[in-house]
């Protein structure tokens, strides 16, 4: 326990040092004090080992068990493994942050929460909103039940509901509006259902595209919802769906030869650390998952589109680039093509985005909605040939 006394302390020290607590927000900071992480924190966790994700136990390793849960402000703790991936995690404390302050819950509103998890994020909004005011929507019933119990334990007031978090609150439970959403999971699309369970001037908070932290509020119709991405966010998707940031680009590939090659010169660099031009690519071209690593010969870039299609940018210590593709679209030139678009739109910052929502489709725009974005489609040339 003062093991845990002591990282609890550094933990709320780092967030002071990087500007973590939303000073708009004060109530963050003394919920996080009231509802620390360990609470909601199960006795196995996972480490990455550079391989594949292993188990840490409480009972086996308190010392490495407590350094998860109090790790890096910046990375989450992972919560359940299936099949190798990561599909549950405790949050990263400057996100939980960010995004509570982003929902702006007052005393007495009505919150839907989508993917309980742990139950420690539903805890801090009942902290706010307040007792009974907070439902909490988990699809696997055994981490709603686990979720329940530590709720429970730590005097928090909140209805757990097992469904899909897709469709709000289950048509069987009693139903009026919501004041405030928020999704705990990465969307690609909003779902019409969160809008229409938000009442008119409600605000809903998601995870888009794996990447940015959206903002939306509902129109006084209700017909309609939209803000502006708020900052990064890399939260898992929601079950079933394809994947992180990155997809499977060693499935894509399946280890199949090159179908082109050729040699360019390009500076790969943006595509691996400008966070802006990645935010504006995964708009351009959702469903294309980037990755990228950096070593003496320079930076590598691979692409792949989770399902036939993959290109790799291999640097080579002459400076240059081996471009490879694979499948029947052309990966490399898509990219190209989609960076071309955002340059010559001025390079959008990842703040100056928004977002619409409305029943039949949805939109992202740059400049208070001047500039729509298209989703560009294959058949983008080669790059550098």
């Amino acid at each position: 326990m003062r093991e845990l006394s002591s990282l609890r302390r550094a933990h709320d020290a780092e967030m002071e040092r990087i500007h973590g607590w939303p000073e708009s927000s004060p109530w963050i900071r003394r919920a996080v004090a009231a509802l620390p992480r360990d609470r909601f924190a199960p006795d196995r966790l996972w480490q990455w080992d550079g391989h594949a994700y292993v188990p840490v136990d409480r009972d086996i390793d308190p010392g490495q068990w407590a350094g998860l849960v109090y790790g890096s402000l910046y990375e989450a703790a992972v919560t359940q493994v299936i099949g190798g991936l990561a599909t549950s995690s405790l949050s990263c404390e400057s996100v939980v942050a960010d995004m509570l302050d982003c929902l702006d819950v007052r005393p007495g509103h009505r919150v839907l929460e989508l993917g309980t998890g742990t139950g420690r994020n539903a805890a801090l909004l009942a902290h706010r909103a307040g007792p009974g005011r907070v439902v909490s929507i988990e699809t696997d019933p055994d981490l709603a039940e686990h979720a329940r119990q530590r709720l429970k334990k730590t005097g928090a007031d909140v209805h757990v509901v097992v469904g899909d978090g897709a469709q709000g609150r289950p048509r069987a439970e009693p139903f009026e509006p919501f004041d405030r959403v928020i999704s705990t999971y990465a969307v690609d699309t909003v779902p019409w259902a969160w809008v229409e369970q938000t009442r008119p001037g409600g605000r809903i908070v998601t995870p888009w595209g794996h990447l940015g932290l959206v903002s939306l509020t509902v129109a006084g119709d209700g017909n309609s919802a939209r803000g502006h991405v708020q900052g990064l966010a890399q939260f898992m998707p929601a079950r079933g769906s394809s994947g992180g940031p990155e997809g499977d680009f060693s499935r894509v590939r399946a280890g199949r030869k090159p179908e082109h090659e050729h040699h360019a010169r390009l500076g790969l660099s943006p595509l691996h650390t400008d966070w802006h031009l990645r935010f504006a690519l995964r708009v351009l071209l959702p469903d294309v998952h980037i990755a990228g690593s950096t070593d003496d010969d320079g930076t590598s870039v691979w692409l792949n589109d989770s399902t036939s299609s993959w290109a790799a940018f291999y640097a080579q210590d002459d400076g240059g680039v081996l471009v490879c593709e694979g499948g029947p679209r052309r990966l490399a030139g898509e990219v190209r093509k989609a960076w071309d678009w955002w340059t010559a739109a001025g390079e959008p910052a990842l703040y100056d985005w928004g977002m619409t929502v409305a029943l039949e489709r949805q939109w992202m725009w740059v400049g208070e909605e001047s500039v729509v974005a298209p989703v560009l489609t294959a058949g983008a040339e080669p790059v550098g040939e």
